[in-house]
C-alpha cells in the first residue's frame, strides 16, 4: 500500500471514529440547536445544497492537465452545513486531490480562510469560520501535507460570497476557501 493510500484510508478511519458520538451546540443568537461533535467531524446532510464549485487553481496550483485530479484540484472552496465544522462527504475527493498536490510539491502554500452566513454574534462567527478552517487544515495535514504549507484565517460573515439572507445565500456563504498564492 502506498502511503498515499495509507494515509487516505486513516483519515477515513478518523473521520468515521469522530462521527461516533454526538452531542448539541448552540448556533449563536439564533437560539435553534443542532446535532454536532467536539472535533467538528460529524457530517449531516443538507437537501439542495452544492451551489457553487469553487475557483478555478489555474496555474498556482497546477490543475492544467486533464483527468479527475485536475478536477478535483479546480475545486476551491468546501461548504459546510449549517452551524458546523464537520467536512461533508462530498468533498472528500476534493480535499485528497488538494493533500495529494502538497505532499507533490512541498514548496506550495495554502491559506485556508474560513467564512460563515451572516447568523450568529461577529465573535461566534469568527469562531465557527476558525473551526472550519482547521478542519480542513486537519484533513489535509492527516492525508501527509506540512504543517508549514497551510495558514488559517477566519473572516467569520465579514466576506460574504453571496448577498441575501436566505438558505440559498447563507448555504454558499459556509464555507472555507483554498487559496494558493
Amino acid at each position: 500500500m502506498t502511503r498515499q493510500g495509507f494515509l487516505a484510508v486513516l483519515a477515513a478511519a478518523l473521520l468515521v471514529a469522530g462521527c461516533s458520538s454526538s452531542d448539541t451546540q448552540d448556533d449563536g443568537d439564533t437560539g435553534e440547536t443542532v446535532g454536532g461533535t467536539d472535533d467538528g467531524f460529524l457530517t449531516q446532510g443538507l437537501p439542495g445544497s452544492g451551489g457553487l464549485e469553487g475557483g478555478e487553481l489555474g496555474t498556482a496550483g497546477g490543475a492544467q492537465g486533464a483527468g479527475p485530479d485536475a478536477e478535483m484540484l479546480a475545486r476551491t472552496v468546501i461548504y459546510f452545513d449549517f452551524d458546523s465544522a464537520g467536512i461533508r462527504p462530498d468533498f472528500s475527493e476534493v480535499l485528497a486531490a488538494h493533500a495529494a498536490y502538497l505532499v507533490e510539491n512541498p514548496g506550495v502554500m495554502v491559506r485556508l480562510e474560513g467564512h460563515t452566513d451572516e447568523r450568529g454574534s461577529r465573535e461566534y462567527n469568527i469562531g465557527l469560520g476558525e473551526r472550519r478552517s482547521q478542519a480542513v487544515r486537519r484533513v489535509l495535514m492527516l492525508q501527509g501535507a506540512a504543517a508549514t504549507q497551510i495558514t488559517t484565517v477566519s473572516y467569520g460573515e465579514e466576506q460574504s460570497a453571496v448577498n441575501g439572507s436566505d438558505e440559498e445565500a447563507w448555504s454558499l456563504n459556509r464555507r472555507v476557501e483554498l487559496v494558493y498564492p
